[in-house]
C-alpha cells in the first residue's frame, strides 16, 4: 500500500444555476476556482436548457432546497469565500442572504440578470430583492446593464461607471466593479469603486464574440483569490487581466458565441515544459548541424512561447544565447521563461495577428542570408528600427495573406542586423534554420 498525500487547498463556493452547454454558471465557476487552485463547491439554484446560442427553457428550485444544499455544504466544509450568480426568484435571493449573511467570508455577488445571449434570467420581481444581499457582500461585480438596473442610472462612460459603483457602495456594500465590456470603444475601461480608492483597469478589446460565460468566470475567479487569502484591489486586477487572456483564448465551440476559457492559466502553465523543450530541441539540431553561418557575431537567441503567451515571462530563450566556439556553436547558459526581452517583445508582437506564432530565432543576416532567403521564395518583412519590427511584419503577414518565414532587421548605431526566423511549432522552426543553412552551404 502507498502513502497517502493528500492536500488542503482553500474551499469556494458558488451558488448559481447550471449551464447545460458548459460555458457560464456552477460549471464555469468550477472551472475557474479549481484552475485557481481553490477546490470549489456548489449550490445549484435552477436548471437551465441553453447552449452558446440561447436560453430554450429554464427550471428553479425551491428556496428549501437551496438553502438545504447551502446547510450541507457549509456545516461540513471551512468555506473560504463565496460567489453568487444566477439567483433567479425573489425567494431565492432572500434564502442565500439570510444564510451567507450570517457566515464572516468574503461574498462575491454577480447580479445576474440577463444572459449573454439577451435571455433574462431573473424575474423582474426579484430585482428589489437584491438590495439585502448587495448589502451583505464584499464585492459586487454587475456589468454595465445590471448596473443601470441596481441603480437606475444611465451609464455610457467609465465616469459614469464611478458614479454608479459610489451609489452601490450607499447600499452597503463594501466595493463595487462595474465592468466596461458593455461600453464601446477600443479599450475595456473596468471600474472599481471602494470608500478609499476608486480603480480602473484598463485592457485592449478582443475582437472576438466570446463573452459567454466572462460574468460567471471573472466573479469566480476573484472569490478563489479571495479564498487564497489576497486583498481585494490584488485579487481584482488579477482578475481583470485573467479575464482578457480569457476571452482572447476563449473555446472555439458551439455555433453561437464562444465561452470564454476560464482554465487558460492552467493550461498554459501545462505547456511550459514543452515550450521549452522545443527551444532546446532547435538548438540541439542547430549545434549538430555545425550552423556557425547563421549566428550573428552577439549570438543567436531562439525563443518559444507558450500556446497562450501574453508576457516575456510567457517566453522561453536561451539564456546568453548561443554563440560561436572553435569547435562549432553552443548555448552559453539554460534554456529559461523571462530572460529574452527582445527576442520576445517580437515574438508577442507577431502573435498579436497571428496567435499561431511560437517559435522565432534571431540569426545573422548580410547579403549572403538574403539571397539564400531569397532563393527559398520565403515571404519577408524589412525594418531598420526594433520600434517597427512587428509594425512591418504585420504588414508583410497583410501583403502574404499569412505570416512571413522571415525579418530582416537592418539594426542601428552599434546594433548588428538580424534576420529573424518563425514558425508555429519547434520542429518546423528547425526545418526552416536547416533549409536556410543549407542554401548558404
Amino acid at each position: 500500500m502507498r502513502t497517502p498525500a493528500p492536500v488542503a487547498p482553500p474551499v469556494g463556493l458558488t451558488i448559481a444555476g447550471s449551464d447545460s452547454g458548459g460555458g457560464a454558471g456552477i460549471q464555469a465557476d468550477l472551472a475557474a476556482m479549481t484552475a485557481a487552485g481553490v477546490f470549489g463547491t456548489s449550490v445549484v439554484t435552477a436548471v437551465t436548457a441553453q447552449n452558446t446560442q440561447g436560453v430554450s427553457d429554464t427550471h428553479v428550485l425551491p428556496s428549501e432546497d437551496v438553502a438545504e444544499q447551502c446547510r450541507a455544504v457549509l456545516s461540513d466544509f471551512d468555506v473560504q469565500a463565496a460567489k453568487t450568480g444566477m439567483l433567479a426568484t425573489a425567494p431565492i435571493i432572500e434564502t442565500v442572504t439570510e444564510v451567507v449573511a450570517a457566515r464572516s467570508i468574503p461574498l462575491v455577488v454577480d447580479p445576474v440578470m440577463v444572459a449573454e445571449s439577451g435571455d433574462r434570467l431573473l424575474d423582474r420581481d426579484a430585482e428589489s430583492a437584491y438590495t439585502d444581499l448587495i448589502a451583505a457582500a464584499t464585492l459586487v461585480t454587475p456589468n454595465v446593464d445590471e448596473a443601470e438596473a441596481l441603480t437606475d442610472q444611465s451609464i455610457e462612460t467609465p465616469d459614469d461607471a464611478v458614479v454608479a459603483g459610489e451609489t452601490l457602495l450607499e447600499m452597503g456594500v463594501d466595493a463595487a466593479l462595474v465592468k466596461g465590456g458593455h461600453l464601446t470603444g477600443e479599450t475595456v475601461v473596468d471600474v472599481l469603486v471602494t470608500e478609499e480608492t476608486t480603480e480602473r483597469f484598463e485592457h485592449p478589446r478582443i475582437d472576438a464574440d466570446a463573452g459567454h460565460g466572462s460574468g460567471c468566470t471573472l466573479s469566480a475567479h476573484i472569490a478563489a483569490r479571495l479564498a487564497r487569502g489576497e486583498p481585494l484591489i490584488d485579487a481584482v486586477a488579477a482578475g481583470t487581466d485573467f479575464m482578457e487572456r480569457a476571452v482572447r483564448y476563449h473555446y472555439a465551440v458551439g455555433t453561437g458565441g464562444g465561452p470564454v476559457n476560464p482554465s487558460v492559466d492552467l493550461q498554459n502553465r501545462a505547456h511550459r515544459a514543452a515550450t521549452a523543450d522545443g527551444v532546446r530541441d532547435v538548438v540541439t539540431r542547430l549545434e549538430a548541424a555545425d550552423a556557425r553561418l547563421l549566428v550573428p557575431q552577439v549570438g543567436l537567441n531562439v525563443a518559444g512561447a507558450t500556446p497562450h503567451a501574453e508576457a516575456s515571462e510567457d517566453v522561453a530563450a536561451v539564456e546568453g544565447r548561443v554563440t560561436r566556439r572553435h569547435d562549432g556553436i553552443g548555448a552559453n547558459g539554460e534554456v529559461r521563461f523571462g530572460v529574452s526581452n527582445h527576442a520576445a517583445r517580437v515574438l508577442l508582437g507577431l502573435r498579436e495577428d497571428d496567435p499561431s506564432v511560437r517559435f522565432l530565432a534571431a540569426c545573422r543576416l548580410d547579403t549572403d542570408v538574403e539571397a539564400a532567403v531569397d532563393a527559398l521564395g520565403w515571404t519577408t518583412s524589412r525594418t531598420g528600427d526594433r520600434d517597427t519590427i512587428v509594425a512591418n511584419a504585420r504588414l508583410a503577414m497583410e501583403r502574404a495573406d499569412g505570416t512571413p518565414e522571415a525579418i530582416f532587421y537592418d539594426g542601428g548605431p552599434n546594433l548588428e542586423p538580424v534576420c529573424f526566423v518563425m514558425g508555429p511549432a519547434a520542429d518546423r522552426l528547425g526545418e526552416r534554420l536547416l533549409e536556410l543553412l543549407a542554401e548558404l552551404r
